[in-house]
């Protein structure tokens, strides 16, 4: 719930600022201002809370406490390409195929009732998934229109 806080709060500020500076709006910046905001938040995430964050991750998968500061770096770099315009489309189709692959943790931490803030196992559990996983949709529609569709 807190990234959407932020990717929507950012988004907002971000119109409102450029509606008092340049006169105009551009919702399409604004939407890729406030996802880089969104994503530097999430990488934050991961540094802060990384033994959390690493309980996440399916148990095949090796080396999840470093895998979970790659993803924090992969976040830092995607919100920077987010911003440079040769960049963009690349980046945008990168992001869209992170979130895809970053789901399967939030569904392994969902069964597990996973708090990843306190790396235990008092998380609100499968109903998170109600709300995890539509948002995961959202995020990838909002990273598709407004970095990789062209304008019409």
């Amino acid at each position: 719930m807190k990234p959407l806080i932020v990717l929507l709060i950012a988004s907002g500020i971000s119109l409102l600022i450029q509606r008092f500076i340049y006169g105009a709006i551009k919702f399409r910046k604004a939407a890729r201002i406030g996802m880089s905001i969104m994503l530097l938040f999430t990488a934050a995430g991961h540094f802060m809370f990384p033994q959390g964050m690493a309980l996440m991750i399916p148990n095949p998968v090796p080396y999840k406490v470093a895998l979970v500061y790659v993803t924090a770096i992969l976040e830092i770099l995607a919100a920077i390409g987010l911003q440079i315009t040769n960049l963009r489309k690349i980046t945008g189709w990168l992001l869209i195929l992170f979130f895809i692959l970053v789901l399967p943790a939030n569904v392994n931490a969902a069964i597990h009732h996973l708090d990843y803030q306190t790396a235990t196992y008092s998380g609100p559990g499968l109903k998170y998934l109600w709300f995890r996983i539509p948002l995961q949709i959202f995020f990838i529609l909002w990273v598709y229109f407004s970095s990789i569709k062209n304008k019409q």
